[in-house]
């Protein structure tokens, strides 16, 4: 009986990965939630007590994407710095709100759905909360997972307490990393697949392949440190398109990584092997 019992629940759990894969994005709702805190998390014992910086640039690349296809009233939530329990930037630069601020006030999307997780944790997850259960097989949402689980864990958890659960059963998750997906800041924090559990295998999850293909600057979003191919990035004729490349060249470890954006870019066209090359033929001559 219990073998039984475990097949079924992986098959579940397989039946729901597929049934992501056949829904393609028509124009439904988005929620994203990323890291990038750059905030020193004194109390974590893990090697880095700060966030991939990766999203200083891989955030504004991404809503760059979305108003390039006139998307920003689809984007419903956008959490950021969710590296949890994301302490407030108070002593150092906060990277990621400068790059939200700067996206919204570019390609004007509704600042209102916003929220630096560091200053407006209970909101935020409070937020994410109602908008998954607004979602309807008519009305799904497409939640882009570019930061650790934990976040996610909490919004769902809030949805599984109230009465509207079988909303679950309309959000589809995409993921390109085992890293997010599975880092813990605390012991008692949760991992992607004890997010699917707990809403006892209702969301519909994907983990399309690594943006990050390093070793290859012609492929994916992170070239490591060859800049050379994100010279048509900085030089381009849209200051705003080129803003893009300054906040990319924040990074403190001086690498040309926005991989996280390559979630965005998959879901508005269905293509997981983005490149620097795909990406300017993409954004084209203006937003």
């Amino acid at each position: 009986m219990k073998s039984k019992l475990i097949f079924f629940t992986f098959f579940c759990s397989v039946l729901h990965n597929l049934q992501a894969q056949d829904l393609q994005y028509n124009n439904y709702r988005i929620a994203c939630s990323a890291d990038g805190n750059a905030q020193p998390d004194l109390e974590h014992k893990g090697k880095y007590n700060y966030a991939d910086p990766d999203d200083w640039g891989a955030t504004p690349a991404a809503l760059a994407f979305l108003a390039k296809m006139d998307l920003q009233d689809k984007l419903v939530h956008f959490s950021y710095n969710n590296f949890m329990p994301s302490p407030a930037h108070t002593t150092v630069r906060n990277y990621m709100k400068e790059g939200v601020d700067g996206s919204i006030e570019r390609w004007d999307f509704n600042k209102k759905i916003f929220f630096d997780v560091g200053t407006d944790k209970k909101k935020a997850v409070k937020h994410l909360a109602k908008e998954i259960e607004k979602s309807t097989p008519e009305n799904p949402l497409f939640f882009v997972n570019m930061g650790p689980s934990e976040f996610l864990y909490q919004s769902v958890e809030k949805v599984m307490h109230g009465k509207k659960k079988e909303s679950l059963q309309s959000v589809y998750i995409i993921s390109h990393s085992y890293y997010n997906d599975n880092h813990l800041r605390r012991p008692e924090h949760h991992t992607i697949d004890q997010v699917l559990e707990l809403s006892e295998n209702r969301l519909h999850f994907e983990r399309i392949k690594d943006q990050n293909m390093k070793n290859n600057p012609n492929l994916g979003l992170s070239s490591n440190h060859d800049w050379s191919v994100w010279d048509w990035l900085k030089n381009h004729d849209d200051p705003d398109i080129a803003w893009i490349w300054i906040c990319m060249k924040k990074h403190n470890e001086k690498r040309a990584d926005i991989s996280d954006a390559g979630m965005i870019y998959y879901l508005l066209t269905g293509d997981a092997d983005g490149n620097p090359k795909k990406i300017e033929a993409f954004l084209g001559d203006k937003i």
